[in-house]
């Protein structure tokens, strides 16, 4: 019997999507809509709006209205601290409802929802975290350099509109790495969530309302990258793009942003190695851990993924060992159900992709451990693959070059450090890497010489007030503590002259 999840879909509160623009809820201007199909089972569960140029236009100049002339941008520090600490506790209240929406929206199963990257209450956190920013965070006093009477003062002001584009893997955290430091800072927001990943979105809007946020400070326009995003990214009234996706489009953003010299932070995914010594404390759980990275949960459709490991050849079968036993461990299916353990792939195009990286690698000459098919019987209308691990990778391969993002892990083999840093910097991106060894001095070492944003030693997690972001072509900019605050403002610098009229 082939798996169905339409029975979820009025449990979880699923409305018909609509655009957010002045504080009102409505149709597309021509009424056009997306029908939403589930990664899981291919069913239609709903449509939303698909916003026309003309919707976007006006969702921007509202923005650009309630930065200019509204309340939210001069509020006093204890409103927007207030307002996002109340904001934060309402997604905390509404934590069951959110989940249901993102399994609906993506499939992530409701057995994942404890997982920091994938959980509201990591959205919450951000918030909560930000809040606690508003009143910390001046500018300086500063005294006459080249002798003079006068005083030097520099002040942090809101950046203005910001357009923030959403992926569709990890809708909570991200709205809230984008939003949290926006709204903090004083700006506006013109927010566009995935095609595929919309409902969970349109409901943590709509929580802005009860929070007391006031109208037109947040809008919202839904519909594909190609059309509503573009016209978002050209508009000349977005001070700045926030956008968490793909390498090529990164790139056309930064091709659009020059026209008007908007201010970007992109993050644009990774093919992140773990590095595995000899002394490591635990082998076999080391290869576990990557291959959960790109398994549970999301399947490997995440930009913190450990999709490249490098192991020692004095440990690389044990390794192995371990990775097969997570692959093994996987369960696929309703991501209702408790024991759902992994999520399809999003859709038909990235499944076809993902397989044909597979079909790459056996070309290339990589061994197939396991895996590498797509699972049939009845999640045969879904998008599943099989955990698929790949050995005996050369570095130069097509699988160890390119982010697959899907739940594929290439195992390198390395025989001493230096070749190992070598392989892990050999690469176009540089958004995270693994170490595992119990010698402190040699984490360090390793730690300094990777060319990556955030380094994890026998872990790796990804917490609110940490910087996250990526070297190379993984990005620009940081997400997370102070850095992104600073990221949504803009420094001043007053010179005041002390004349007896202004004494």
């Amino acid at each position: 019997m082939p798996l169905t999840v339409l029975p979820h879909r009025d449990t979880a509160g699923l409305s018909e999507g609509h655009l957010l623009i002045d504080g009102k809820w409505r149709a597309a201007a021509d009424g056009a809509v997306w029908r939403h199909r589930h990664p899981a089972t291919g069913e239609e569960i709903g449509t939303f709006a698909v916003a026309t140029g003309s919707d976007v236009d006006e969702a921007v100049r509202t923005a650009r209205r309630a930065f200019d002339d509204g309340p939210w941008p001069n509020a006093r520090a204890g409103v927007r601290i207030s307002t996002l600490h109340r904001y934060a506790n309402l997604l905390r209240e509404h934590t069951d409802e959110l989940q249901r929406l993102q399994a609906l929206d993506n499939s992530v199963p409701l057995s994942f929802g404890g997982i920091y990257t994938t959980s509201v209450g990591a959205a919450a956190d951000v918030f909560d975290h930000h809040a606690g920013w508003i009143d910390k965070l001046g500018g300086d006093t500063l005294p006459p350099y080249q002798g003079g009477d006068h005083l030097a003062m520099t002040f942090r002001e809101p950046i203005g509109v910001v357009a923030a584009i959403l992926p569709w893997n990890a809708p909570f955290l991200l709205f809230a790495q984008k939003l949290a430091p926006a709204l903090a800072a004083g700006c506006t927001v013109v927010l566009k969530p995935s095609e595929y990943a919309t409902f969970s979105v349109l409901r943590m809007v709509e929580l802005f309302a009860e929070a007391g946020l006031p109208d037109g400070v947040v809008s919202v326009v839904t519909g594909p990258g190609e059309s509503v995003g573009e016209a978002l990214i050209t508009h000349p009234a977005v001070d700045k793009i926030s956008f968490t996706g793909s390498r090529a489009v990164g790139k056309r953003i930064v091709a659009a942003s020059a026209g008007t010299l908007k201010r970007v932070s992109l993050e644009l995914g990774g093919k992140s190695p773990s590095l595995v010594f000899p002394d490591a404390p635990n082998v076999g759980l080391a290869g576990m851990t990557s291959m959960g990275t790109v398994t549970m949960g999301l399947s490997g459709q995440a930009c913190v993924a450990h999709s490249r490991a490098l192991v020692h050849r004095e440990v690389y079968e044990e390794f192995l060992a371990g990775a097969q036993m997570m692959a093994a461990a996987i369960t696929y299916g309703d991501p209702f159900d408790a024991g759902t353990l992994a999520s399809p792939l999003i859709n038909e195009r990235q499944l076809a992709r993902v397989l044909g990286y597979i079909d790459r690698g056996q070309e290339e000459g990589a061994r197939l451990v396991t895996g590498g098919s797509r699972v049939d019987g009845e999640l045969s209308t879904g998008n599943f693959v099989q955990p698929t691990i790949f050995a005996d990778v050369g570095n130069e391969m097509v699988i160890a070059r390119e982010e697959i993002f899907g739940p594929v892990l290439a195992v390198v083999p390395f025989t001493d450090e230096d070749e190992a840093i070598r392989l892990a910097n050999d690469t176009e991106y540089g958004l995270g890497a693994g170490i595992y060894t119990a010698n402190a001095q040699r984490a360090f070492r390793l730690a300094r010489k990777l060319r990556a944003g955030t380094i994890g030693i026998n872990g790796f997690t990804v917490e609110p007030h940490l910087p996250f972001g990526g070297f190379k072509q993984s990005g620009l900019g940081r997400e997370g503590g102070r850095s992104a605050f600073e990221a949504y403002t803009e420094l001043k610098t007053v010179l005041l002259p002390l004349t007896e009229e202004l004494m």
